[in-house]
């Protein structure tokens, strides 16, 4: 899971999760760690949150939005990053907020828009700072390859994707 609560849920419209980036998550340590050395071959830790788990915590968000919707009967899976473009690091202390915005839902999918900005909560009266902005499309997997069967049980949201929804005050059905 890349997104830690629902904060704001507009059905089939706008949803906003948040994700709070913290040093204790084993992936920052990868993203960069010390270099030991001297003068230019020396540098210090730089822990950051990579990009491409933004940008799932991005399609993470807009695909509870999207599969919402349809009450979560779909299999809701991402098909496709059209564009995606990326301003700042999110570094540990700082809380992502992901904004999704649904411009179509059809029976097959939808197409979507998120933008994820920084907050700092040691500063919560200073500015957001933008740190990505993508377009994604999503399709509803039992109705898109032409007859090949899936589980019926809906896997994408699984029981995390459900604890998550619960845990954030979403109804989730049974």
């Amino acid at each position: 899971m890349w997104i830690d609560r629902v904060v704001e849920l507009e059905p089939a419209k706008r949803l906003v999760a948040v994700k709070c980036v913290s040093l204790a998550e084993e992936h920052l340590h990868d993203h960069f760690p010390a270099r030991p050395g001297a003068g230019d071959a020396a540098r210090p830790a730089l822990p950051l949150m990579p990009a491409s788990l933004v940008l799932e915590g991005m399609a993470q968000s807009a695909g509870i939005l999207v599969g919402h919707a349809g009450e979560f009967r779909e299999k809701v899976i991402l098909a496709k990053v059209s564009r995606a473009e990326f301003f700042a690091d999110a570094t540990p202390g700082r809380v992502i907020r992901y904004e999704a915005t649904a411009d179509q839902i059809t029976p097959s999918g939808a197409t979507t828009r998120i933008e994820a900005t920084l907050h700092d909560p040691a500063a919560p009266d200073a500015s957001a700072l933008p740190l990505a902005r993508a377009e994604l499309i999503f399709s509803h997997l039992d109705q898109n390859l032409g007859g090949v069967r899936f589980p019926e049980h809906n896997f994408v949201f699984g029981e995390g994707f459900r604890t998550l929804l619960r845990t954030s005050g979403v109804a989730v059905p049974a």
